[in-house]
């Protein structure tokens, strides 16, 4: 799945190196599509299945061990919405949890907000929007 652009640009600039990500997202392609683009700028990523395994390595990790959390919103075992709840009533209220969702309504955002999300990414993934945005999270001071 690797192109000869996608090379290129990694070698020229890694804008997310040495940030650890962990992706919470149930679908396997969706995970390989985002993991590879996410280490192709550096990051390292950790990947959940569901929010309850989500969940669990964000306990299992040293403090500060996330700069931020990409979280699918519609998955089986715990949604998106529960987890990213549980995280905040947890004490994460700095860590940024940004969606990957398809739902882009405005009903939508407002649930994922009231959840606690930070921001949206749009599912099919793009790339630049992707980075960006990921960027924009894991580099605030």
């Amino acid at each position: 799945m690797r192109s000869g652009a996608l090379d290129m640009e990694a070698g020229t600039r890694q804008r997310l190196a040495g940030m650890r990500l962990l992706l919470v997202e149930d679908n396997f392609l969706n995970q390989q599509i985002a993991c590879e683009l996410l280490q192709a700028e550096g990051a390292v990523v950790t990947v959940a299945n569901d929010g309850a395994e989500g969940l669990a390595c964000v306990a299992q990790s040293s403090p500060g061990g996330f700069n931020a959390i990409l979280m699918d919103m519609q998955m089986p075992v715990m949604d998106g919405y529960e987890a990213t709840r549980r995280l905040r009533a947890q004490g994460y209220s700095s860590l940024p949890i940004l969606a990957l969702t398809a739902h882009v309504l405005e009903t939508e955002r407002s649930e994922c907000r009231a959840a606690g999300i930070d921001d949206f990414i749009a599912k099919p993934i793009d790339f630049d929007e992707l980075i960006v945005t990921v960027a924009r999270y894991c580099h605030r001071a």
